[in-house]
């Protein structure tokens, strides 16, 4: 397949600019392979640049070298900017200031600072050679800890719009290190950092790490470097050299070599103990340069990498809007070995048609049948090692499969994803959707560990996908990421996630389309209810154990403050922000779910017509609807990327609109396809098990040994086989397995096994069923409520409510039955040839085979009920004691 490469060249003296999580020059990807110049010492007239012959030279060097572009931590002189224009280089303007004090006790002094950073962006505006300005570097952790974080954010934000305002075009950054990387600085064009670290692994993981901090914008290395004195010439040049590989392999957008000479003035004082340069002081190359300069030429991964062979596969329905984009994105890959297969699934437009005008392998099928299918006749049908799989209103980045590779090459997992962010060219609707919730977003267990990747953008190895069947054909058209995730993750495989392995993903045009997606998201939710029950709470919502990234998602409204640690005495090296976890009144408002606590109340405010002291109600039933437009508010504000030209208040008020619509739609869905809080899973409630509320011991005689462990493990894969939703007990708890269906009752089991020689045992399973924290609440809300209106004589309002605590009964009992049918099949088959023993008369069959043992009876113990300790249906406690 014919390629089209991306260049690096400037020849056009254009602004370069931010496209997703990469730099553009014009058309072209700009990555920068930069180099730190200076501080020298100062001339006569206080200039800490080398004159320009000197500069020249440097310059010269630098370009036949391979870089392209240079940081100065210092206002520089025109000249320099010249020179640097005159061979394609462009320069990161440092605006320096005294970050190293208490800078902002002094309010003339503050001002002092703006102003200064204001007349150095004047200097330099409008310069061609101009790449971006740095308001600021490594402020210490210190001065950021005494003032606190919201201080020193808002005055770096200060300082962003001073330099935007007198240069509106040109980048602005921050220049950042791991001591401060707690400081919230999203407002800034992209995010650079000073990171060394002498190890691939430490700098690998700290990349990733940064990438999830800085989202969806570029991520640069604005220092990396070794001292030579300290290491010698030959491991510098080795540790700059995989430094390199791994930066940009990690997707990085450049990174800047300090320095390019061991020439270093600071703080009144020439430098001598150091010597970072990769010339030296009288400009003699080190061997650091060469090896700079080859690592440089391999972007953006080595190439004498082994290239795995990938199939690319689009599947499509009557996509005929959009799969061009996607074709022509896909001839544009820059990368050597692939393929592109397109399913053609049951299309009625002219898809075929436009498809056969690329060199890609067409595939079609008669009728419509659906997604999974589709990706499976994609997946039977690749030659290649890697699959990865394109949405047919998706294009990729060039250096997509160059990202997937090095992400396969350098680890064992065996999928991998990335993030898929919205074109800039699609209209100001699909904007705000892209800031919506409801999104296909990804998942993160750790910085590089995903528990879930979105459809749009993943990629397995082959034979892994194999290994676990394909994609389960239920799921016609959402939900098989997802559970093909699940199902990677219980197979014992991984999940990966490259942050620049990226595609454009387009997103809804209108309203009335975004409603219909997020349906139909629901219905794919409750399909995955079906399959994965564990996975979800008594509500129906879905858990995830890791944390959900992107933007446009819904923001709690926070009840406690973020931590930063600091460590002792603010000694620690790296200070992160820990986020308390949010407790049910934060997550509950959430859940599409929520909806059905603003019903209740809104029903209670109706009763208050009826009987008055109900219409306190309503204050809740308000409170409830405020929520929903303060978390809406919030999230717009706090989570929202908008383009600058799209930053209008009408926009913002459309994104508000979605997050609060969102959520309707998707319990639309799910309560369509029958997931509901009063759902049942596994088997139809047991006749036997009917008004059973009492605590109830199942036991068995097994002439097979197995540990206890096993006979839980076995207990409990049975009951997921039967849709049912477990969860083991905790380090805490006195009960073993608990079951859930909806949200009326828990079932929780205890087992103990008597063993009793030549590999025999007595298993004993006690169950229990409890009504879960919030029936016991609302149920118990309701009855007070009940019994105040009769004692009012409100007598319609009692009746409705004895209704609905007849309800909740009754679906207890029902909850009940089902629950413990349930178990009590997962545990008849737990093992193969066991005896189930139910009268005590067995028992004693089974002791006069076996004289070796006596039984004794006891007289049970009264247990409580909600404690789990009530009376067993056995009329005795049988224990077994050696003769």
């Amino acid at each position: 397949m014919e390629k089209i490469k991306l260049t690096e060249s400037m020849t056009q003296p254009v602004k370069v600019f931010v496209k997703g999580k990469f730099l553009y020059n014009g058309k072209e990807k700009f990555y920068l392979k930069g180099v730190t110049y200076g501080t020298f010492a100062p001339d006569a007239d206080g200039l800490q640049f080398p004159e320009r012959a000197v500069a020249e030279k440097d310059i010269a060097l630098m370009v036949s070298n391979g870089f392209n572009c240079i940081r100065t931590y210092t206002v520089p002189p025109k000249y320099l900017l010249d020179v640097a224009l005159e061979h394609d280089l462009k320069v990161m303007i440092g605006l320096p200031w005294e970050q190293h004090i208490t800078f902002l006790d002094d309010r003339s002094q503050k001002k002092d600072i703006v102003r200064r950073v204001r007349e150095g962006a004047r200097l330099c505006r409008q310069h061609p050679a101009v790449l971006c300005y740095a308001i600021g570097n490594e402020i210490p952790a210190p001065i950021v800890r005494w003032y606190g974080k919201e201080k020193i954010e808002r005055f770096l934000k200060e300082l962003y719009h001073a330099v935007k305002s007198i240069d509106p075009e040109t980048l602005v950054t921050y220049v950042n290190y791991p001591t401060t990387e707690y400081l919230d600085l999203s407002f800034l064009d992209f995010d650079c950092w000073n990171v060394y670290l002498e190890t691939p692994e430490k700098l690998g993981s700290y990349i990733s790490r940064l990438h999830n901090l800085s989202g969806d914008r570029p991520m640069i290395l604005a220092e990396i470097g070794l001292d030579s004195m300290r290491n010698g010439h030959e491991k510098q040049a080795s540790v700059l050299r995989w430094q390199i590989e791994t930066i940009f392999g990690k997707g990085c957008a450049g990174m800047f070599v300090f320095a390019w000479t061991d020439e270093w003035w600071r703080g009144g004082f020439e430098i001598e103990d150091w010597d970072f340069g990769l010339v030296d002081r009288q400009r003699n190359p080190k061997p650091a340069l060469q090896a700079v300069s080859d690592a440089m030429q391999c972007i953006p991964v080595p190439r004498n990498m082994d290239f795995p062979f990938i199939s690319v596969v689009v599947c499509s329905y009557n996509g005929s809007a959009t799969i061009r984009d996607t074709l022509e994105g896909l001839q544009q890959l820059d990368y050597p070995h692939f393929e592109v297969i397109v399913i053609n699934d049951g299309s009625t437009d002219n898809l075929a048609a436009i498809v056969k005008e690329y060199p890609v392998k067409l595939l079609n099928t008669p009728t419509n049948g659906g997604l999974s299918n589709a990706r499976n006749m994609g997946m039977n049908h690749s030659r290649g090692e890697i699959v990865a799989y394109i949405d047919d209103d998706a294009y990729p980045d060039p250096q997509w499969l160059h990202y997937l590779a090095y992400a396969y090459r350098t680890s064992t997992h065996d999928c991998m994803g990335g993030p898929n962010l919205a074109p800039f060219e699609d209209g100001p609707i699909a904007t705000c959707v892209a800031n919506a919730p409801g999104g296909p977003v990804h998942v993160l267990e750790t910085d590089e560990i995903a528990e879930h990747v979105p459809g749009c953008n993943m990629s397995f190895r082959r034979e892994a996908l194999l290994r676990i069947g394909g994609f389960d054909p239920i799921y016609r058209a959402a939900g098989d990421d997802v559970d093909a995730c699940w199902r990677i993750q219980k197979s014992g495989g991984t999940i990966g996630f490259h942050p620049s392995a990226l595609v454009w993903h387009h997103r809804r045009n209108s309203i009335k389309a975004y409603w219909k997606q997020q349906k139909g998201y629901g219905k794919a939710e409750a399909l995955l209810e079906m399959k994965w029950p564990e996975k979800y709470n008594g509500f129906g919502h879905l858990t995830w154990a890791g944390r959900i990234y992107g933007n446009g998602c819904t923001i709690p409204l926070k009840l406690k403050k973020d931590k930063v640690f600091h460590g002792t005495w603010g000694s620690a090296l790296f200070q992160s922000v820990y986020q308390p976890c949010d407790g049910l009144v934060n997550a509950l408002p959430l859940m599409p779910e929520w909806y059905f606590v603003v019903a209740f109340l809104g029903m209670l405010s109706f009763l208050g017509l009826f009987w008055a002291p109900l219409l306190w109600a309503l204050t809740l039933f308000i409170a409830s609807l405020l929520v929903i437009v303060l978390q809406a508010f919030t999230s717009a504000y706090q989570n929202t990327l908008l383009p600058r030209e799209r930053r209008k208040w009408k926009y913002y008020l459309l994104i508000i609109v979605l997050h609060i619509i969102q959520p309707v739609a998707r319990l639309y869905g799910r309560l369509k396809h029958g997931l509901t809080p009063w759902r049942k899973r596994g088997s139809k409630p047991a006749r036997k098990f009917l008004f059973m509320l009492r605590p109830q011991v199942l036991t068995y005689w097994s002439e097979t040994w197995q540990p206890i462990e096993e006979w839980l493990t076995l207990i409990e894969k049975n009951l997921i086989g039967s849709k049912t939703r477990i969860q083991r007990g905790g380090d805490f708890d006195r009960w073993d397995i608990q079951l859930r269906n909806g949200i009326v009752s828990v079932n929780r089991a205890l087992l103990t096994i008597e063993e009793h020689g030549a590999g025999r045992q007595f298993v004993r399973l006690k169950t229990w069923t409890l009504p879960s924290r919030s029936n016991f609440y609302i149920s118990g809300f309701l009855v007070l409520l009940c019994i105040l209106a009769l004692v009012n004589e409100a007598w319609m309002v009692s009746g409705i409510l004895a209704i609905l605590i007849s309800v909740i009964v009754g679906e207890y009992i029902a909850d009940t039955a089902v629950l413990l049918n349930n178990l009590d099949k997962a545990f008849r088959e737990a093992i193969p040839g066991t005896t189930p023993v139910k009268e005590l008369a067995e028992v004693s069959t089974i002791q006069q085979e076996n004289p070796v043992y006596v039984v004794v009876h006891e007289e049970p113990e009264k247990e409580n009920f909600f404690t789990g300790k009530g009376r067993f249906v056995n009329a005795f406690r049988k224990k077994w004691f050696r003769a």
